[in-house]
């Protein structure tokens, strides 16, 4: 058996084994790692690109954890690419405030973030896509797209190709469905490796990569469902919203949150329409909620 190191990302990690897809076959190979790592405290993420040495036809051990680029907390993810935060106006119709919570989030983890519209083809008038576009598309990629009808699917599935990507959206938006429209009978190619990994099946807050067949990999995670807000102080919540980010630097005052201020430029934005009135007010409440979590925080303290 060849001792020279291959590189190859985590897909999967359970305990003590990971599976690892080398980077350039694409072949699977379920790896366990030296006592060392443990004794040092490192511990894999899905993610991750390790080198390894095979120690047989689809197995191996890990000798290294390459630097990371990035790693998000919620999904425990390593090395993501983008956020495709997938949103419908129909069936069900999200309102703009859900979508602007995850955007604060995917603004917090710093990635690039593309809005999927999914289900257009359920729309009797394209007033709520104009809308959609007035409120977004200044600061966001959007694409329209249809998982029932395959429209535009060959547009989503470049923007996956040869990227890791974690999905974000609320559930009945079409995430499993768009999935399997961009990658039909989408499975890990891992029928004997899963065999011998059934022993650790009880957990379910495993992070997965999956695999598409036209390159690239996307978290398999329900983590980004959450619309939990991260530990943002009151007055850095601008700086999550590009449309306002762009346009503090015009107020009086340096440190101005856009709430009560004099001379607020955003202000005037919205008042002009320039800044959506539904965006300011998603700002809105978002700020009175982190500020009520911050006033919660020093009473207990």
């Amino acid at each position: 058996m060849s001792h020279e190191r291959l590189k190859g990302n985590v897909i999967r990690y359970d305990s003590r084994t990971l599976i690892v897809t080398e980077l350039h076959s694409r072949k699977h190979y379920l790896c366990d790692m030296p006592g060392r790592f443990k004794k040092l405290g490192i511990k894999p993420l899905v993610g991750d690109v390790v080198e390894f040495i095979p120690t047989g036809d689809d197995t191996g051990r890990v000798e290294n954890i390459l630097n990371r680029r990035n790693e998000l907390k919620r999904p425990r993810i390593a090395n993501v690419d983008q956020i495709v935060l997938v949103t419908c106006l129909e069936e069900p119709g999200v309102p703009f405030y859900i979508l602007d919570r995850f955007l604060v989030l995917a603004e917090y983890s710093g990635l690039p973030t593309i809005i999927a519209v999914n289900k257009v083809d359920l729309l009797k008038s394209r007033r709520a896509l104009l809308d959609l576009y007035h409120t977004y598309g200044e600061y966001y990629n959007i694409i329209e797209v249809s998982a029932k009808t395959g429209y535009n699917i060959d547009l989503l599935r470049e923007v996956f190709k040869g990227k890791i990507s974690t999905m974000a959206g609320m559930s009945g938006v079409g995430k499993s469905s768009l999935l399997n429209a961009l990658n039909p009978g989408l499975k890990l190619k891992t029928s004997d490796i899963s065999k011998k990994l059934d022993r650790g099946r009880h957990t379910t807050t495993r992070v997965e990569l999956l695999e598409f067949d036209f390159g690239g990999y996307v978290a398999d995670t329900p983590g980004f469902a959450s619309l939990e807000l991260p530990e943002i102080e009151p007055e850095e919540l601008k700086n999550y919203f590009r449309d306002l980010r762009v346009h503090s630097g015009y107020c009086s005052f340096s440190d101005c949150v856009h709430v009560d201020e004099p001379g607020c430029y955003v202000k005037e934005l919205v008042e002009t329409g320039d800044i959506p009135t539904t965006r300011y007010e998603s700002y809105r409440k978002i700020y009175e909620e982190l500020q009520e979590k911050h006033k919660e925080k020093k009473r207990w303290k």
